[in-house]
């Protein structure tokens, strides 16, 4: 078979949840059993994978599954005991006082408090932390995911304390090669990856400041009663300060301290400076926007849990102890993530699978602790106190919360299983490289010259398939590093989009859309959600793109290992 013929093959699976989704408006219930069984057939019939890896490649979804449950788990029962605490009641009221306006709400939790969330523990938990806590204070679900799903960008590539790069940079790449030759040239691993490093903060920064933005000039389009892309322009100039209220510290820490801190500090100083700006008037606009109401949204945009915060009794608190278990999860996220002797003790408690059905390289693991579901869980526990609360209360909020995950596990259970059939497709009969790497090497023989250009999408099309920016970088950074190198141009640069664009792509990607939706009860709308998010997503890897072509063909932009 032609390399176009199995590119097209590998790229089946992906084009079928696009118009099951997207076309057609499927559930995702309904549309990724499919996508998972053409998978599995592509794998095994096309890639000529053994029937065990297929199967021990499933195993390891299920299990990375239960990881995911375990965080929206965390996250929904946070949001509940909130609600039955009083807690969101006090939390509702006090945004108000900031301001009521619903686009500067969206600004202050979706990005800055998102990107916060995000550099302290990634992997989703933004969309699932945010989507909830707007919809306690008044957002429609759909919107509420929406603005989550948006945040899934520019914090992205320094998540999880710099994962993406420390992790899914440093193990996608060959090191010990690469490092050789950067020896030879008088450079150093370290170098090079500090140079990848301050690329991607500087390009994110370029491209992302405008991101709080679309964002509210999507909720005012979509969700707005006028249905108006010129009602969130109206706030340009807050939109603006806030979006470098959050790159500024963020690019500086990225070229100056590294990769762990850029979106960590860059949501933390950027919170408190918006923030005290909204309080003060400063930029925002003197007409205030708000949603049409309750009862005229259309039955699209609700999801099944609902915070009817004016049937419950609870005492008043005040704000500061409202917000007091959200400051526990930041802290308690950033000692794991930041102090190895905290982290080592959480990961000390793991469910190891190693070698599943015997397959080499085919393995997972659960670790309850670690995982920000469990740090959520132990957030509760400490909120149970700190409010006050009664048994019965915290038992209701439990109740509510294990009824979501039916519906929501439903769905990993065959969109995570099937990504990992990508991800292990490389070991075969057929001796092809994996179904990712080939469609990206198709891809990139196809265009030549004007690769840069291309390059972020085939980081979005990797984190579209996997749902992380990590395991992108992983499957794809010295793809892309060897095309650089082919091509004569700067390997650094082009890793770097690579990053990007996997950042980007979370956007897409489907199980973070599920995981998300799941938090406020909206399962079932994936591919709304979906249609909404491609055109931020698409922006993001063409003006990516575009900053790759002029930083190579205009600028001349190199690195120590740029062909001679």
């Amino acid at each position: 078979m032609s390399t176009g013929f199995l590119a097209l093959l590998a790229f089946s699976p992906i084009l079928l949840a696009a118009i099951l989704l997207v076309g057609l408006r499927w559930p995702a219930k309904r549309a990724m059993p499919l996508v998972y069984l053409l998978t599995a057939g592509v794998g095994l019939f096309a890639w000529e994978m053994s029937f065990n890896r297929i199967l021990a490649s499933t195993l390891q979804g299920l299990l990375i599954t239960l990881g995911l449950l375990w965080i929206i788990f965390g996250a929904i029962l946070l949001l509940n005991t909130l609600k039955h605490s009083g807690g969101i009641t006090a939390i509702r009221a006090g945004f108000s006082t900031i301001s009521p306006d619903r686009r500067i709400q969206a600004i202050i939790i979706a990005w800055l408090f998102g990107c916060f969330i995000e550099g302290a523990s990634g992997f989703g938990t933004p969309a699932a932390i945010a989507a909830p806590l707007l919809v306690a204070i008044g957002f429609p679900a759909m919107a509420a995911v929406l603005m989550g799903m948006l945040v899934q960008s520019t914090p992205v590539s320094f998540g999880a304390v710099g994962t993406p790069i420390i992790v899914g940079v440093n193990t996608g790449l060959d090191t010990a090669s690469i490092g050789a030759q950067l020896v030879a040239q008088g450079s150093s691993w370290a170098q090079f990856l500090q140079l990848i490093t301050s690329e991607v903060a500087i390009i994110h920064a370029l491209v992302g400041t405008v991101m709080p933005l679309i964002m509210v000039m999507m909720l005012t389009r979509f969700f707005g009663q006028e249905k108006s892309w010129k009602a969130g322009l109206h706030v340009l100039p807050f939109a603006l300060f806030a979006g470098m209220a959050f790159t500024l510290p963020y690019v500086l820490t990225g070229v100056f301290l590294g990769p762990e801190f850029p979106s960590l500090l860059g949501g933390l100083i950027g919170l408190a400076i918006v923030t005290s700006a909204a309080r003060l008037g400063f930029l925002v606009p003197k007409q205030t926007w708000d949603f049409a109401p309750a009862d005229k949204w259309p039955s699209e945009w609700l999801g099944t849990i609902e915070m009817k915060l004016d049937q419950l009794t609870a005492k008043p608190m005040g704000t500061l102890r409202a917000w007091l278990p959200y400051v526990l999860v930041g802290a308690l996220l950033v000692a794991s993530r930041v102090f190895p002797e905290v982290g080592n003790a959480l990961k000390a408690v793991v469910i190891n699978f190693p070698d599943l059905l015997g397959e080499t390289g085919i393995s997972a693991n659960f670790q309850p602790l670690y995982l920000p579901g469990g740090i959520l869980v132990a957030v509760v526990i400490a909120t149970f106190f700190l409010h006050g609360m009664k048994w019965r209360d915290l038992g209701s909020a439990v109740k509510e919360s294990s009824g979501v995950l039916l519906s929501a596990g439903f769905v990993l259970l065959f969109t995570v299983p099937m990504v990992r059939i990508l991800i292990n497709s490389g070991v075969n009969s057929a001796e092809l490289a994996s179904m990712p790497i080939l469609m990206a090497r198709w891809a990139a023989d196809s265009v030549g010259g004007i690769y840069p250009l291309l390059a972020p999408s085939i980081g979005a099309l990797g984190a579209f398939i996997a749902g992380s920016n990590t395991v992108s970088n992983m499957m794809f950074s010295q793809f892309q590093f060897g095309v650089a190198q082919s091509l004569g141009i700067s390997s650094a640069l082009i890793v770097a989009v690579q990053a990007i664009g996997a950042a980007a792509g979370n956007m897409v990607a489907i199980h973070n859309v599920v995981a998300a939706s799941a938090t406020v009860g909206l399962l079932g709308r994936e591919g709304s959600i979906l249609r909404k998010t491609i055109w931020p997503t698409l922006y993001y890897v063409l003006f990516t793109g575009l900053i790759a072509l002029f930083a190579v063909y205009v600028l001349g932009i190199s690195d120590p290992l740029v062909s001679r």
